[in-house]
């Protein structure tokens, strides 16, 4: 939602490894359109934690559903842009503004609001309401934001008792593709456990 920290990060894409040679051949990435997607409509990308971004692809690889045939990741240079930051106070603030606004909406329509899975997976009540912010920025004829970024406490947790989840992470949802300014092949030395 600012300009005030450093704007290019490296970020990282679980995905297929046919994926990633595309990608790596600047053909452009898909955002996902998910209604459980935790900071809503984008390309997603793991802040600096490439394991983390093929662990994620190793995950997918399990599920029934699955693209993915042989994981793995590929790296991008982002610039956040205009960022929704969701580790910041002021983004934390309309992100719940959007909330208020949003469950007035579905009030007055006598309807129940979208619920966060208890997986804590599959976000549909974040996404909704992130993609909510964004319609009104729109709506009020503000800039849209080109970015989302947010933290993520992620079980199992790291040791008994502990408030760290041992798959914590920051995740970046590009939703203007221009803010992807390079994509590369990660080094097999980034991705030691």
């Amino acid at each position: 939602m600012h300009k005030l920290s450093a704007s290019f990060v490296l970020g990282y894409h679980g995905c297929d490894a046919a994926v990633a040679e595309r990608l790596l051949k600047n053909l452009a990435f898909k955002p996902s359109h998910n209604d459980y997607d935790w900071l809503g409509e984008g390309v997603y990308f793991w802040e600096a934690n490439p394991l983390r971004g093929l662990e994620f692809a190793r995950e997918s690889l399990k599920r029934k559903d699955s693209k993915i045939k042989k994981p793995t990741v590929v790296g991008a240079v982002i610039d956040l842009g205009y960022c929704l930051d969701l580790t910041t106070s002021r983004g934390l603030q309309q992100a719940r503004s959007a909330y208020e606004e949003l469950k007035s909406v579905f009030d007055t329509a006598n309807r129940p609001l979208p619920q966060n899975q208890t997986d804590g997976l599959r976000r549909n009540l974040d996404c909704q309401v992130i993609n909510y912010v964004h319609r009104l920025e729109a709506g009020r004829g503000n800039p849209l934001f080109d970015t989302v970024k947010g933290i993520f406490i992620e079980a199992p947790d790291l040791y008994p008792g502990s408030a760290f989840g041992s798959k914590n992470h920051i995740q970046i949802a590009v939703r203007n593709l221009d803010c992807i300014k390079g994509v590369f092949r990660v080094p097999k030395a980034h991705l030691a456990d």
